[in-house]
């Protein structure tokens, strides 16, 4: 498991340049990491394969934990921002369902980079690790905005919570071999169904096309 190295708070890009070196940097990290998994990718090597100079990179991203848990953070911005309409007659629950089965495979598409950066997160300390709330907050409004709920409640927040849990814990499964494809999506459905119950708009019904 990768050490968070003791240093002070990573850099934000603020300029158009420093973001796009930052995006530089997460793509060619994605790339290595498809390629050679968590342990075998090299600092230096994404580095190289960014363009930018070593203290770049440790600015930006003074460890691997940190640099796989902003890759996983941006990919689940692009996801959110590209999410699918529910079928029309879906249940919120079952639409929460097949969103999440849409970002499973396409994060099981490349099973070394899923494992790198989902090992990342879990390690990743929320205190020295920005990028994991990030993670949180932009799942939680994937979640809510496909349900319909506006104004959550707290049940709404901690259902959220568990649900990302479960879902962790189901994609691990997979990589692990331990679970087939058909009964990690069959998984992930039943979890939405189940824990997405309660919800505070439970009586809302299908939703809307």
């Amino acid at each position: 498991m990768p050490r968070i190295a003791e240093v002070r708070a990573p850099a934000e890009p603020s300029s158009p340049e420093q973001r796009a070196r930052h995006l530089r940097i997460l793509r060619a990290a994605a790339r290595l990491g498809a390629e050679k998994g968590l342990e075998r990718v090299q600092m230096h090597e994404v580095a190289k394969e960014a363009g930018v100079a070593i203290a770049t990179l440790y600015r930006y991203f003074p460890s691997k934990t940190h640099l796989f848990t902003a890759v996983l953070a941006e990919q689940v911005d692009r996801f959110g921002e590209s999410l699918p309409r529910p079928e029309p007659g879906m249940t919120p629950e079952d639409a929460v369902g097949e969103v999440l089965v849409l970002a499973s495979r396409r994060l099981l598409r490349r099973p070394a980079l899923a494992t790198a950066m989902l090992q990342s997160a879990s390690a990743a300390n929320a205190a020295a690790v920005a990028d994991v709330g990030r993670i949180d907050r932009t799942f939680r409004k994937i979640v809510l905005r496909t349900l319909g709920v506006t104004e959550p409640t707290v049940t709404d927040v901690t259902l959220i919570r568990l649900l990302m849990q479960c879902w962790y814990g189901v994609l691990q499964m997979s990589l692990n071999g331990r679970a087939s494809v058909t009964d990690t999506e069959s998984d992930i459905r039943i979890a939405c169904r189940l824990l997405l119950a309660p919800r505070s708009n439970a009586a809302a019904g299908p939703v809307s096309p």
